[in-house]
């Protein structure tokens, strides 16, 4: 980069900048056919010059997704540096700046989620839901984030956001290592955020990671009293919820055979059928509710 463009961007000099062009049309072209490099504009962002950034988004946008040879992009590098009113300009003209990935995939959103920046990660979501869907090279999403780096709050945060329609999706998402949400409260005894997605009742807590262990014996493993409560929660949501068992009932191959049969059956025969069947359910249900001694 022209070392003159280099200092315009470090002073926020707007001036200095339209100089340069006038002198040559072409560099802020050449620098946009690079694949990996400083643009101006993470420069100004870095250095939470928001004018000068603001005039580089008009006349060169597409250098906000680039990311430099350190693997970031303007907005990754506006984070540490606290510029939130670079943050705030840079997504009222791009939200989905959110969701570019940087080094090792990681996105603003999840950088937001390791830092434990609640403001931050609040901003991202209610302006743009889908990032939500990222995933890190290790498959990891913002929630995991928060959850390895054990921040209550983000973690709390980013499950009041999100969105419906994705819930049962990203709490019951596998790392690399097969582990979900779950799994990654449980290994650090995080109590709240297991009681947060056991209430949830989309986490599918019977899931096995690639070591072979649903959550349960994850917690167990360190056998310490400050695990004991967690482990009670656990062992008291062990009947998998309805959305789960009406799943695996849908899925049985022998569902549309049952449904034939019923069918051709007489009138008299389906009601005491029906009868039957409610007598079993509430015997299950009884069952669940008063579960025998040591279970």
């Amino acid at each position: 980069m022209d070392e003159r463009l280099r200092s315009a961007a470090l002073s926020g000099n707007i001036d200095a900048l339209y100089y340069l062009i006038r002198d040559d049309a072409d560099v802020l072209q050449r620098i946009d056919e690079m694949a990996f490099v400083d643009t101006p504009l993470h420069i100004a962002a870095a250095a939470g010059h928001t004018d000068f950034a603001m005039e580089l988004m008009n006349l060169k946008p597409s250098f906000a997704r680039k990311v430099n040879q350190c693997g970031f992009s303007p907005l990754h590098l506006a984070l540490p540096n606290k510029q939130e009113k670079m943050v705030a300009h840079l997504l009222l003209i791009d939200k989905d700046l959110v969701r570019v990935k940087g080094r090792e995939g990681h996105t603003p959103l999840h950088h937001a989620a390791k830092e434990g920046n609640v403001p931050l990660l609040s901003q991202f979501l209610d302006q743009c839901p889908n990032s939500i869907l990222d995933l890190t090279i290790r498959k990891d999403t913002a929630v995991h984030i928060a959850a390895q780096n054990n921040h209550l709050e983000a973690f709390k945060a980013i499950l009041r956001r999100l969105p419906t329609v994705y819930e049962v999706r990203i709490l019951n998402l596998e790392d690399k290592d097969g582990n979900t949400v779950l799994h990654i409260a449980a290994s650090n005894n995080q109590r709240q955020m297991i009681k947060l997605l056991i209430k949830s009742q989309k986490v599918d807590w019977n899931k096995v990671n690639q070591s072979g262990f649903t959550a349960l014996p994850v917690l167990e493993a360190p056998a310490g009293d400050d695990s004991r409560e967690s482990v009670s929660m656990l062992k008291h949501a062990k009947v998998p919820p309805l959305i789960f068992l009406g799943k695996m009932l849908l899925q049985s191959r022998c569902f549309t055979e049952i449904i034939t049969d019923i069918l051709e059956m007489k009138t008299d025969t389906i009601n005491t059928l029906l009868v039957v069947l409610a007598l079993i359910l509430s015997m299950t249900y009884q069952a669940v509710l008063s579960p025998p001694a040591g279970a």
